[in-house]
């Protein structure tokens, strides 16, 4: 998950986090007389200019980091064993306008996921190769988290009997 970016000193790759220029676009869909706007995520821009942060001209393609959190690396490596990973940007819901409030960027599935279920606008597109190979090594940095199953306590789910 991550948050809009706000602070040049965050302009910078690191260890787990990542700030990513979304390009946006919007297209008018016209259906008999009802006219609304549907954004599309088109790619991704890995290297943003600094100059940029906060500038109003560059609402229409954020940029957002993606932060790595070490209780979702199951949800990245199920994302990166797809045939083509994703990332995700949660957006507000807004209507028509041309500024879009970003809320976060993701790898992870299921919290993208819980985000569709709210009054958000989810958008995602294909995984830049550099991301991939980041996200490979924080988990191989990390290790593998394995979420373990607890043993059911004996004679649970059975009738109890004479």
């Amino acid at each position: 998950m991550s948050n809009n970016l706000n602070d040049e000193m965050e302009m910078t790759k690191s260890e787990n986090a990542w700030p990513i220029r979304c390009h946006l676009t919007s297209h008018e869909i016209n259906t008999g007389i009802w006219s609304t706007i549907q954004w599309q995520l088109t790619g991704f821009d890995l290297t943003p200019d600094k100059s940029d942060v906060g500038n109003k001209e560059n609402s229409i393609n954020p940029t957002a980091i993606l932060e790595l959190f070490k209780d979702e690396r199951t949800d990245y490596r199920f994302n990166l064993n797809a045939v083509k990973p994703k990332l995700f940007l949660v957006l507000d819901n807004v209507d028509e306008t041309t500024e879009q409030s970003v809320v976060a960027l993701t790898a992870s599935q299921s919290v993208a996921g819980q985000y569709m279920d709210g009054d958000y606008l989810v958008l995602s597109n294909d995984m830049p190769l550099p991301v991939q190979a980041w996200m490979e090594a924080y988990i191989g940095r990390h290790g593998e988290l394995i979420e373990q199953r607890r043993k059911k306590r004996k004679g649970a789910g059975r009738a109890s009997g004479n």
